[in-house]
């Protein structure tokens, strides 16, 4: 095997020509082994006229996808104060400032709408914070013995 040296990528260091043609055997096997499982289709890219649909496994069984449901935004809601006619103007501010975290120039302006107006918007929560606002002034009055009223509108 004299050309085996100068041609093959599988000289055997000693020259022997059985290992060489053995290691070109083995070599030979590997690619057509490859080839084989180069062709093969894997389950998921099998074709769409395959009609191998009795959930055996197949090339058609596919992987289930999980979607997520769109998240809508909450609604919202106005918090609205009532003017009536006994509640001194300090308490409401002072109600303004402690409950709804607006400083001393806000409760004012919003006080005084309430007033000149009859009714004002303290702040747009959604439904839950809404209530808890309105039952905190609610309850803040009462404890104060005044008549102020408060409620809730959807935006």
């Amino acid at each position: 095997m004299v050309g085996a040296k100068a041609y093959s990528p599988f000289f055997c260091p000693r020259g022997h020509p059985i290992f060489g043609n053995i290691l070109a055997m083995v070599h030979t096997k590997m690619i057509n082994a490859h080839r084989k499982f180069a062709i093969m289709k894997p389950a998921w890219a099998a074709d769409e006229d395959d009609d191998n649909r009795d959930g055996d496994g197949g090339p058609d069984t596919g992987v289930a996808i999980k979607t997520r449901p769109k998240v809508k935004k909450p609604s919202m809601y106005k918090v609205l104060m009532l003017n009536d006619d006994y509640t001194p103007m300090e308490f409401v501010v002072h109600i303004l400032e402690r409950v709804f975290s607006k400083n001393a120039d806000e409760a004012t302006q919003i006080m005084l709408h309430v007033h000149q107006k009859g009714v004002g918007v303290c702040g747009v929560y959604t439904y839950e914070v809404a209530e808890t606002k309105v039952t905190q002034t609610m309850d803040l009055a009462k404890k104060h013995q005044h008549p102020l009223q408060c409620t809730l509108e959807k935006e």
